[in-house]
């Protein structure tokens, strides 16, 4: 089974193609954690004693927020899940986060933003497996 925790160059420039001219931007983040944090990538942020890949995440998220906020994106939703009530049974995620940002072009900025990245080591040491998907709103009539 296939692991995903980065996009690939070729999906983000897909992503760009796509949606950079769109406005708003909801990213939904599904999440698996490891059951202990991994940060053979990241051994500057690496904590004295071992922690778990949620808690990894906490350390992410903490890191994360007030880049966020500064970029003009917000979280909509964080909470916990498991299987899916329509879906694989044998498919299941510890968490998922929606993020809107204000454009796409806003969340590449955030992205590669230097002082986002220097705590961005958490999330890759707390992911086991992930999926992103970028949604663009769409009115009903009624």
């Amino acid at each position: 089974m296939n692991k995903y925790i980065d996009a690939t160059e070729d999906q983000g420039k897909v992503f760009y193609q796509q949606f950079h001219d769109k406005g708003k931007v909801v990213m939904l983040n599904l999440l698996r954690f490891r059951s202990v944090a991994d940060y053979a990538n990241a051994t500057n942020l690496k904590p004295a004693n071992e922690i778990s890949g949620k808690e990894a995440y906490d350390r992410y998220l903490e890191s994360t927020l007030p880049h966020l906020s500064k970029a003009g994106s917000k979280v909509l939703f964080y909470g916990s899940c498991n299987k899916f009530l329509i879906g694989p049974t044998t498919e299941h995620w510890d968490a998922m986060i929606l993020v809107e940002h204000q454009s796409v072009q806003k969340f590449i900025e955030f992205s590669r933003n230097e002082d986002y990245l220097k705590g961005a080591g958490h999330r890759t040491a707390a992911l086991e497996d992930s999926r992103l998907l970028p949604i663009i709103e769409k009115l009903i009539a009624g």
